[in-house]
């Protein structure tokens, strides 16, 4: 009886300007592997089914337990956590490609800085005045904290970008992740001092009205957070802001 195998087609690029070339591997199975198992074990002798030898697999990963984000990529045509997909739940061959909303740096790891650099834009943060001890905060009831909290178990693994219609070079779009993170802040007692600050940045070029609220962003989402329900909320504070904005000029 012949073993057991897992074959995988893997979508390689050693740099930016290099050529696309798919790679397949044949892996002998086990029970229980997920995807980062799986490059593991490619590393360990890193040949092609053909026998030719090539290089281990470059992607990018860290915590192994879906809280990171770091390990987000394409599996079988669906953007997912490569850390939680078992092997035992997908379809064979495996096809297995970098997001594709984003530049590649090599292999799989592309450079999803933009989710970063658009969290800067809309001040994503507390703010803190200096260093020294400012004492207690504000107090927040617990039904605030649970209505708060799913909102802070965002990964930035930016599967929400990759599925969002919206999210492209023409538009700019800040993307769901993004929106999720103003509604958390605006909530905080001591981050909403940047409120009005971080509505008008929504506002502007590339923010909330550019969703087209496709929802597929809460479909992928690998922590299930609410990501429509707070475009909606967001988009609602963003036009009460802009009437205000208009009243007092």
């Amino acid at each position: 009886m012949a073993e057991k195998t897992i074959h995988l087609e893997i979508k390689r690029q050693a740099n930016p300007d290099a050529p696309v070339v798919w790679e397949h591997f044949e892996i002998p199975y086990r029970p229980g592997l997920n995807v980062i198992s799986i490059m593991m074990l490619i590393a360990e002798d890193p040949r092609t089914c053909d026998g030719r030898g090539t290089t281990p697999i470059t992607y990018d990963s860290n915590c192994l337990e879906e809280v990171c984000g770091s390990c987000a990529m394409v599996i079988n045509g669906k953007a997912r956590m490569a850390c939680s997909t078992l092997i035992d739940n997908l379809e064979q061959p495996i096809r297995i490609e970098p997001l594709t909303k984003f530049p590649v740096v090599r292999d799989l790891a592309v450079d999803r800085s933009v989710l970063f650099e658009n969290l800067k834009k809309v001040q994503a943060w507390v703010p803190v005045d200096g260093t020294y001890d400012l004492g207690s905060g504000p107090r927040i009831l617990p039904q605030q904290q649970e209505a708060a909290y799913p909102l802070s178990e965002c990964i930035s693994c930016c599967c929400c970008m990759e599925v969002c219609p919206q999210f492209n070079d023409a538009t700019g779009f800040v993307g769901a992740a993004t929106i999720a993170q103003v509604k958390l802040f605006n909530s905080h007692p001591t981050g909403k001092v940047l409120k009005e600050e971080r509505l008008r940045a929504l506002a502007g070029d590339g923010g909330i009205q550019e969703c087209g609220f496709a929802q597929n962003c809460v479909e992928v989402c690998p922590k299930s957070l609410p990501l429509t329900n707070s475009i909606s909320d967001i988009s609602r504070d963003v036009v009460v802001q802009q009437l205000k904005d208009l009243i007092r000029s």
